[in-house]
């Protein structure tokens, strides 16, 4: 986000709890409060909160973007995820996608499948039980645990990393027995379509829930991921400051 502001010439100023008043008992309502003083035109916020954004735009004048909150949701992160898949492939809708991995703590699976299927995309998720919601095929998902037969026939796959720091307990015997299960390599790959695109919002553990190899390959639009991220954050600050 600071990167697309400073591209639109906006003066930027980052904060985080560390440097912040938060870390001396200051509340989230007085933090706001102290903000809207500043007079900033828009304010990005990363909360380990949910909810966090939402409360401080009804206390704020100013524009708020959710830039994550807890595990709940990354809008502007599914945003830049279906611009890449609609740049690469042309459209999102009948498009099948399956996303792998850590699904209960991920902000950003319930931003992307919540996104996708609103555009007519059919999702699939897969990964350990413990990793998987128990409510998550009430927003129109498959669950298919085996990750070769969720790979079958797949349009795009998105990889999702292990959130251990959001973990409350051990959900997988080791990091080498879930990377031989549930890791992206070349040989789960066979199963996927030729053209399929490989995503990733990172940050990724390479060896783990992906190979290096596949992580660099010729399938990977990982890397194009981050470029658009910029654009698409871009477009979101230019919006909330009344561009057209």
């Amino acid at each position: 986000f600071e990167m697309a502001a400073k591209r639109l010439s906006a003066d930027t100023l980052s904060l985080s709890a560390n440097e912040s008043s938060m870390v001396k008992g200051e509340t989230l309502i007085d933090t706001a409060q102290n903000l809207q003083a500043m007079n900033p035109d828009i304010i990005v916020l990363r909360h380990p909160s949910s909810g966090a954004p939402h409360f401080l735009a009804k206390h704020l004048e100013a524009g708020v973007i959710n830039a994550g909150d807890g595990m709940h949701e990354h809008p502007s992160q599914a945003l830049l995820d279906l611009f890449t898949i609609r740049k690469k492939k042309g459209r999102i809708k009948g498009l099948r996608v399956v996303i792998i991995g850590d699904i209960a703590h991920s902000r950003v699976a319930g931003s992307d499948i919540r996104a996708l299927k609103k555009m007519g995309a059919e999702v699939t998720v897969s990964g350990p039980p413990t990793m998987i919601p128990t409510d998550v095929e009430s927003l129109g998902t498959q669950v298919v645990l085996d990750p070769v037969r969720a790979l079958k026939n797949k349009d795009v796959i998105m990889m999702l990393r292990i959130q251990l720091e959001r973990q409350s307990g051990i959900l997988f015997p080791s990091l080498r027995e879930y990377s031989n299960f549930f890791g992206l390599n070349k040989e789960l790959l066979k199963g996927a379509k030729k053209d399929v695109i490989i995503m990733h919002p990172g940050p990724i553990n390479r060896g783990v829930e992906i190979t290096w190899d596949v992580a660099d390959g010729p399938l990977s639009v990982i890397l194009d991921q981050v470029s658009n991220g910029v654009a698409i954050r871009m477009a979101l600050l230019y919006l909330l400051i009344g561009g057209e």
